[in-house]
């Protein structure tokens, strides 16, 4: 059967849309959104959750379980997630039954047409926190930005928003090249590293990636994008719109000095702005220098909107980033316990080097692995950004899409770690590893759960 293609969602005319894997952090924000504008919503995905009962709640119809018969005949178009697989039953429906389907970016693509001034933020680390700083700011300037992040704002109590039709603030994820299916009017691109080399070749596929999605800016757009970031001349040839950089010293057009932090490891600094000649003194709710790093971003882009200084340095100064972004989730007998998503070398090395301005006796981390792939790839980076811990607790890798079928997991890495005489312990289970724990962390110790993956929990069971 032949199928229609879908090339404009217009809010205008609401449709039935099904989403395939409904319960995703990204689909369910824009599936949110669409019922806020009176879309009939339905879909699925492997289990029940918080995201998928407040979709419930809201009016959406949600399976749990994938089988062809779930997708709805009077379906208008079906959304699939890049993580369902081609044998799921629903996907293999879904190519032969008719009815039109886009992946979630391409659908995404096609939803921010509706707005005046989409804003992107890319790169293989930070999106989520200088999203969600952008969309401090943005509320803040009482713009009534509409908002899809990677994580729950914290401000907003969700991971989307439904604002107005001129400003949209979004992630742009270049996993599978999907962010080249966008329509920006602003992009981030706050690093450029090797990841995802499960689909990219290597650093120079990630580089050609880069350009072509900064390429999709029209010639009255802004790219604002870090200038430290190794072969930029790649990611920038040939951009029609202008550039603004940002980096550490004044070889960029905004970049920090005098940076301090508190007691809680949160930096202050002067923002030193190369045009205007300004400088002026800004105060952050986040810890790291990596994060003074994602605020110039986030200061550039605000400055290219016209954003007010005055709600830019208050929204800054309050926001505390999102869930699981070194969140403080509790204590146990007197150990201070954090939370991180970081899953990257360069992620994790910014979180346990943070970690040094908050106070403590000794820093533990628990790491579980996100993917065999992205562990094999890194495996001795892991091992030296990890050593910056007093103690390691590894957990088994968390798999998301893969099968132990690459020759290397957490005892992989354990080997590593003990190579280079870091104090390391590999439990199998998350009890053993709580069990563990409270043996062996004493009163001032400070406890990092980090991943991806679902080591949360532990931090939950340990405070709770």
């Amino acid at each position: 059967m032949e199928t229609k293609t879908v090339n404009n969602i217009d809010f205008d005319h609401p449709i039935h849309i099904y989403f395939i894997g409904i319960g995703g952090i990204s689909m369910s924000g824009l599936a949110g959104i669409l019922l806020s504008k009176g879309f009939k919503i339905s879909g699925s995905d492997s289990k029940e959750s918080d995201l998928t009962k407040n979709l419930e709640a809201q009016g959406a119809t949600v399976f749990y379980g994938q089988e062809e018969s779930n997708i709805p005949d009077d379906a208008d178009l079906i959304v699939y997630t890049a993580a369902i697989r081609e044998n799921n039953p629903e996907y293999i429906h879904m190519k032969s039954c008719g009815i039109p389907y886009l992946s979630r970016a391409e659908f995404l693509g096609l939803l921010m047409k509706n707005y005046k001034v989409p804003v992107a933020v890319a790169g293989t680390h930070g999106k989520t926190t200088t999203t969600t700083m952008l969309s401090e700011i943005f509320l803040k300037a009482d713009l009534d930005p509409t908002i899809t992040v990677g994580g729950v704002v914290k401000s907003v109590g969700s991971n989307i928003r439904n604002g107005a039709m001129d400003y949209f603030v979004f992630e742009a994820c270049e996993y599978t090249n999907s962010f080249l299916s966008f329509f920006p009017k602003v992009s981030v691109i706050l690093n450029v590293e090797e990841d995802h080399l499960d689909f990219f070749k290597d650093i120079d596929d990630i580089r050609n990636s880069f350009n072509r999605f900064a390429k999709l800016l029209p010639a009255d757009g802004l790219l604002v994008i870090n200038g430290e970031i190794e072969g930029i001349e790649k990611v920038t040839k040939d951009v029609a719109c202008p550039i603004v950089t940002y980096g550490s010293d004044d070889r960029f057009d905004y970049w920090p000095s005098d940076i301090t932090f508190d007691d809680k490891a949160c930096p202050s600094y002067i923002c030193h702005v190369k045009k205007t000649g300004e400088s002026f003194a800004v105060k952050l709710d986040v810890t790291g220098v990596h994060n003074v790093m994602n605020s110039l971003a986030a200061i550039a882009v605000s400055d290219g909107v016209k954003v007010p200084r005055e709600a830019l340095l208050s929204a800054l100064s309050e926001c505390s980033g999102s869930k699981r972004r070194f969140e403080y989730r509790g204590s146990f007998n007197g150990v201070t316990v954090i939370d991180d998503y970081a899953h990257h070398p360069t992620e994790i090395k910014a979180t346990l080097e943070a970690s040094r301005n908050y106070p403590h006796k000794k820093l533990w981390c628990v790491f579980q692995p996100h993917t065999y792939t992205r562990t094999k790839a890194f495996l001795h980076e892991f091992a030296e950004v990890l050593s910056l811990a007093d103690h390691v607790v590894l957990a088994d890798v968390y798999p998301a899409r893969e099968k132990d079928i690459y020759g290397c997991n957490s005892s992989n890495l354990y080997e590593e770690l003990k190579k280079l005489g870091t104090d390391c312990t590999y439990l199998h289970s998350f009890e053993e590893i709580e069990e563990f724990l409270h043996k062996n962390c004493i009163n001032g110790d400070l406890l990092i759960t980090m991943g991806a993956g679902d080591v949360v929990k532990i931090a939950d069971r340990l405070t709770s």
